[in-house]
């Protein structure tokens, strides 16, 4: 007969704080909700705080606990400050959700200099210093899960995307160095690479009849556009106790594109 206390995996996050950042809206959005109906105390990071207020209100509503911080993660000394308050104030913070991103259409030879840098700072840059930032504090208490937002440009090739392509593809290889550095410390270091997701950043692309067919037809296994709760629900499940055993592994949320 087995022991009734045998070990089962356990998604609750009750207790826990996390700090999602690009929260006003899609996958951070979504990931804030669920993170919070796990029972986690949610950290919104938001470009502009004064005028997306609107989530924490949500979350309360639904009988969950949420703070809204300023965090343009461009300006990597306000994110600082932001995480130092949330920190202080909450006593710590156990899951850190490096959501905000973005990118330009641009084929390889008419990228600037400019946009180059842009869409590295907003991807790569602050990925890799908030993670840095605030993995010290986990690395402090022994223990932490950081889950970086990448997406299936970093894994393969899309045309006309080169720069999103790049930055998000040095979010991967990033994911896998945190994670060997930091295991020894309790700290988890995962990605998930989400394929086309409806958002309010990718509708007017979707918009478009003959590029959601080529879309709809590249995602090779279920031929739908995936939905941001989906995506949510990979973060949650990496941020929690169940993926105890999990470091260094990027969890494609794509229907089936990369296997193809």
């Amino acid at each position: 007969m087995r022991d009734e206390m045998e070990p089962v995996p356990s998604f609750d996050l009750t207790g826990r704080v996390a700090l999602v950042t690009g929260a006003a809206r899609g996958l951070g959005r979504a990931s804030a909700l669920a993170l919070a109906s796990a029972g986690a105390t949610v950290a919104l990071g938001l470009r502009d705080v004064q005028s997306d207020r609107g989530l924490v209100q949500l979350i309360e509503r639904r009988g969950g606990t949420a703070i809204a911080a300023q965090m343009d993660v461009t300006d990597l000394p306000q994110c600082y400050r932001a995480v130092d308050v949330i920190a202080g104030g909450l006593g710590g913070i156990d899951i850190l959700v490096n959501n905000a991103g973005g990118g330009i259409n641009a084929p390889a030879v008419e990228v600037t200099e400019a946009d180059f840098a842009a869409v590295m700072d907003l991807n790569m840059r602050s990925t890799f210093f908030l993670s840095q930032y605030v993995g010290r504090i986990m690395i402090a208490r022994g223990y932490g899960r950081i889950v970086n937002v990448a997406s299936q440009a970093g894994l393969v090739a899309l045309p006309g995307e080169i720069s999103y392509c790049v930055a998000k593809a040095a979010v991967v290889h990033m994911t896998r160095c945190m994670a060997v550095e930091w295991g020894r410390y309790g700290v988890t270091v995962n990605a998930v690479a989400p394929t086309f997701i409806e958002t309010d950043g990718t509708h007017a692309a979707l918009s478009e009849p003959e590029f959601r067919r080529d879309v709809v037809d590249r995602i090779a296994a279920l031929h739908r556009i995936g939905k941001p709760h989906e995506v949510a629900g990979a973060v949650v499940f990496l941020s929690s106790g169940a993926a105890a055993l999990i470091t260094g592994q990027v969890l494609a949320v794509d229907g089936g594109w990369t296997a193809r």
